[in-house]
């Protein structure tokens, strides 16, 4: 189905299954809420008392039934409840979280009583709920092979396609050694529910609730500082180093894991590393495949992270001087050139 179609049939589905499971409800109002990175679209039906959220998941792109699944694991925190769904059309019906993203909270403090003090902590509660999940095990292993699948989007799509650079063979072998270095420390953490999109971006705000968790599709389970790690260091907002590393002791207090704090910080800045390199070649993918360049803005932030992250270890010494003084102003001079509509 073309898109305005499948809106048309999610509309009417949703319509009547939301009439089935509550046939005095009012009058009902349709709208959209959001596209996403992938191929989702959210749509909203609401009455004077109530809503519910409508999902269009193309299934040829999207896996519903993971979704699912997470969803009934994530009971354990305030996800959205999955109260029907078409697996074969990609239609699925949620409970509704509002729209109140802890990005906006935090970019202006000052229109709200809600310190970042409070957001964080209240969302790394709910992430050591997650990470006590028992059968986090069932998801697909945050692995060797999809660890470097994603750092290799870096290669490909940043350097290769977004930068136009060719490596050469030291090149290439300085960044083989390096993605095995982060793949070796992320292996050797305790393995956990990992929900792999952890941000101020998906988390909400719900008055007198939890943080509201969503875009949870895509968890695995894997190492225990990803979900910190991607949102202390947010690819949309960055925080003082002295602030993140006090959340950090307060996520080593309240976990029930017994975690060393000097080993776990350098699990932590590794965790990163691989986090925004992937990133970083993600964001570029988004701009070229998908057409979405508003992305791009974002890039210098997560280049900031890689440069600070690998700056402190000796291990990390040639990555970083050959990021600072060969990959940073071919990165520099390609923006220039899209400011001027020039390009490479």
């Amino acid at each position: 189905m073309e898109k305005d179609s499948r809106q048309e049939a999610l509309k009417l589905w949703a319509y009547a299954k939301i009439r089935h499971l509550n046939p005095h409800v009012g009058p009902l109002q349709w709208s959209m809420v959001s596209g996403d990175a992938s191929f989702r679209r959210y749509f909203r039906w609401q009455s004077d008392d109530a809503s519910w959220i409508c999902v269009d998941a193309p299934p040829e792109h999207e896996n519903s039934e993971q979704f699912i699944k997470v969803a009934n694991m994530l009971k354990v925190v305030n996800a959205p409840e999955v109260i029907d769904y078409d697996l074969g059309d990609g239609f699925m019906l949620l409970s509704d979280l509002g729209d109140q993203l802890y990005l906006p909270l935090l970019q202006n403090p000052t229109g709200s009583a809600l310190s970042a003090d409070v957001l964080y902590k209240d969302a790394i509660d709910s992430l050591i709920s997650m990470q006590s999940i028992d059968d986090a095990d069932s998801l697909p292993a945050y692995d060797s092979a999809l660890l470097n699948t994603e750092m290799e989007l870096f290669r490909e799509w940043f350097l290769g396609r977004y930068l136009n650079y060719r490596l050469s063979e030291q090149e290439h072998k300085l960044l083989d050694d390096t993605f095995a270095k982060l793949t070796k420390s992320a292996l050797e953490q305790p393995q956990v529910f990992v929900h792999r999109d952890y941000h101020s971006r998906n988390i909400m705000y719900v008055e007198g609730q939890p943080p509201g968790i969503i875009d949870f599709q895509d968890a695995v389970y894997g190492p225990v500082t990803y979900d910190l790690l991607s949102l202390l260091r947010d690819c949309y907002i960055q925080w003082p180093k002295d602030k993140v590393l006090e959340w950090v002791e307060y996520f080593i207090e309240q976990s029930p894991l017994s975690l060393e704090k000097q080993t776990f910080m350098q699990w932590f800045d590794w965790m990163g590393l691989q986090r925004h390199i992937k990133v970083a070649g993600i964001f570029s993918r988004l701009n070229f495949r998908d057409g979405k360049s508003g992305y791009l803005k974002d890039i210098p932030l997560t280049l900031n992270y890689i440069l600070q992250q690998a700056e402190n270890y000796p291990q990390m010494a040639n990555f970083h001087q050959w990021l600072s003084e060969t990959i940073m102003p071919l990165y520099r001079k390609r923006i220039e050139e899209d400011a001027l509509g020039v390009g490479i």
